[in-house]
């Protein structure tokens, strides 16, 4: 019975990967800050078969969540790791990100991701075997200009990603860098402006479930885009910045 594991499980790309595994004879263990929104998720998966358990909890707090994997890792096993949960940065006026936003993104984005992902490959060095994925973004690749914070963890998350993946596969344990496009979901209806390619949370499920089934180091789609963002980081930066004019945009106030 596999056991997988994911935070940022209660709405979006988190809540669509959990209901795209959630079957018979598999294991869900679903993280989340809000109770009520990750118990409906849960009872949706449970209703599809699958066995799971839930825990609300911040994931910048790394003592919790070391001792939550742990937990996890001892009664049930880890076989994937997804280490989702994320928040966007910006400016409702399109003017730099404040300080606050800044180190909130990172704290969530970056700290947070490595406050699973690192005990969760403690773990699973231990067991000579198991999966962890990083949900990072194409804005590792071509950066926005608009979302400085949010592009900055992304990267760090895509080299991290890349680096543990050659240390840690003669261990057994492999490691996946996801990089979405623009995905429908509520955290990504705050930006206002040009979302080409946007595909539902569930496509977007179901390509990384095939990438990560495939042990794919860099699962990046849409595939278009993710090769325009590519050939943009090759660019001299004068013709890098017209290509990037177009996806300027602002967050909605609020959100």
């Amino acid at each position: 019975m596999p056991v997988i594991l994911i935070t940022g499980a209660s709405s979006g790309i988190g809540a669509a990967l959990a209901q795209h595994y959630a079957a018979p004879g598999t294991t869900l263990v679903l993280n989340a800050r809000g109770a009520d929104r990750l118990e409906a998720v849960a009872e949706t998966c449970r209703q599809a078969g699958a066995e799971v358990e839930t825990r609300a909890l911040d994931v910048r707090d790394r003592g919790a969540v070391r001792a939550w994997i742990g937990d996890v890792a001892t009664r049930r096993g880890l076989d994937l790791a997804i280490a989702n949960a994320g928040v966007n940065g910006g400016h409702p006026e399109g003017s730099v990100e404040t300080e606050d936003t800044a180190f909130t993104v990172v704290e969530v984005n970056l700290f947070g991701a490595l406050n699973v992902a690192l005990p969760a490959i403690t773990r699973m060095q231990a067991a000579g075997r198991g999966q962890v994925a990083l949900i990072s973004s194409l804005a590792a690749i071509a950066p926005l200009p608009d979302a400085p914070a949010y592009s900055g963890t992304k990267a760090a998350l895509l080299a991290h990603g890349l680096a543990l993946r050659q240390k840690v596969a003669p261990l057994g344990v492999r490691i996946n860098v996801v990089c979405p496009g623009y995905v429908k979901t509520a955290m990504g209806g705050n930006y206002q402006g040009w979302r080409p390619l946007e595909m539902t949370a569930e496509a977007a499920a179901r390509r990384i479930a095939r990438g990560l089934d495939r042990d794919e180091a860099v699962i990046a789609f849409p595939a278009a885009l993710a090769a325009a963002a590519r050939g943009a980081s090759l660019l001299p930066e004068r013709l890098r910045r017209l290509g990037m004019s177009g996806f300027t945009f602002r967050i909605r106030a609020g959100g």
